[in-house]
């Protein structure tokens, strides 16, 4: 058994080794800048950056005119939603989201607030879903767009994007989709969806940090965007600098990858966590958190009654676990995705998030759930 098992795929994914050997020739010897218009150097960069874009479009369902590559999914989400703020301010100044959602849109929200921006955040029920028919009450001409994440990074719950879609377009309004977590575990097609801008990041799909991409639908609506960025053409003048073409070429191949494995890799990770949860139930009062059934297949959010989260993972030195966000994870506060669920204080900081990945093995998911099951017994008994 390995000294160290990580069980923290929704922090960050380990590179796919196919994708590290697509990637290494652009560090030295294809190393141009694909902005170079006028030499061979340039003109490989450049055809690279293409080709990852087809890829990432194959993997979502778009064009690969609508994506713009962007450095991971935080400045995808502050290029859409202060983008579309800015673009759209003759419309309204309303916008929609919701008290789940990841820092990234809820810090994005507050600063459009001071900028004069009118934000509504939307409540949840129990599994973490919001209520259609609040969202309808809520919209008005006003509201320019709605931010809803089609799947909740700590709890791994699916929203009814479809149904949130149709209601933010009978409104005249454009849906953003923070959909990091959903992309390479379950089949994200965002023009089937009806989602109108989105974002993606590499190294949730075994790709490289650094790398992102934000897709704007080009028609029915067409999302337009202000540049955040400035000091170039790059991107049709969307986002600003040199392109980080080895990371590019990384997203493309982890998307190429994604593409033709999710449904395998879906399938086995879903059995594992649905074997690794039972097995830490049985240690008597842990709780599931989030929806059962409309959840990402590899996700599992628990909470195990009257121990501390904190303590059981500081026993655990050999386990990579979670109490959350791995960009909140350093704050003391509870997570704000359970408490905005109705789970008590106390159940929150009591609650870890376990996420598999496609490296996870059967004999490691059996470790880590005897070592969590023997701590929880110590220390309860």
């Amino acid at each position: 058994m390995p000294s160290n098992i990580y069980l923290d795929f929704n922090a960050t994914t380990p590179v796919d080794e196919r994708v590290l050997a697509e990637m290494l020739p652009y560090f030295s010897r294809n190393f141009g800048n694909a902005s170079s218009k006028t030499h061979g150097f340039g003109w490989v960069a450049a055809n690279a950056v293409e080709e990852s874009r087809a890829k990432v479009a194959g993997l979502v369902g778009c064009e690969k005119q609508e994506l713009i590559f962007t450095s991971g999914a935080t400045e995808s989400i502050n290029l859409a939603l202060k983008g579309i703020y800015s673009a759209y301010k003759q419309k309204g100044n309303h916008f929609i989201t919701v008290k789940t959602e990841h820092n990234a849109v809820l810090n994005t929200c507050e600063v459009l607030q001071q900028s004069g921006a009118e934000v509504d955040f939307l409540n949840v029920d129990h599994e973490g879903k919001i209520d259609i028919a609040e969202l309808k009450k809520v919209l008005k001409k006003e509201t320019v767009c709605v931010a809803v994440m089609l799947a909740n990074n700590e709890t791994g719950t699916l929203q009814n994007i479809r149904e949130i879609s149709e209601a933010v377009h009978a409104n005249g309004s454009i849906l953003f989709s923070d959909t990091t977590q959903a992309i390479g575990k379950i089949r994200v097609d965002v023009k089937e969806m009806g989602i109108d801008a989105a974002c993606i990041s590499a190294h949730k799909i075994y790709g490289p940090k650094g790398a992102g991409a934000l897709f704007l639908n080009r028609k029915d609506p067409r999302v337009n965007v202000v540049a955040q960025m400035h000091g170039g053409g790059h991107e049709r003048g969307l986002r600003a600098g040199t392109l980080n073409v080895p990371g590019i070429v990384g997203l493309g191949k982890a998307a190429e990858i994604a593409n033709e494995e999710w449904w395998n890799d879906a399938q086995r990770i879903s059995a594992m966590r649905t074997k690794m949860e039972q097995k830490i139930q049985d240690c008597g009062n842990v709780i599931i958190n989030g929806s059962i059934k409309d959840r990402l297949p590899n996700t599992s959010n628990l909470t195990i009654k009257g121990i501390k989260a904190d303590k059981l993972i500081s026993s655990l030195p050999n386990l990579a676990l979670a109490t959350g966000s791995a960009c909140t994870s350093a704050l003391p506060e509870p997570s704000h995705v359970l408490r905005a669920m109705g789970i008590s204080e106390e159940d929150a900081y009591s609650s870890i998030r376990i996420s598999l990945g496609k490296t996870t093995t059967d004999e490691e998911w059996k470790f880590a759930a005897d070592e969590i099951c023997n701590q929880i017994r110590k220390m309860r008994y």
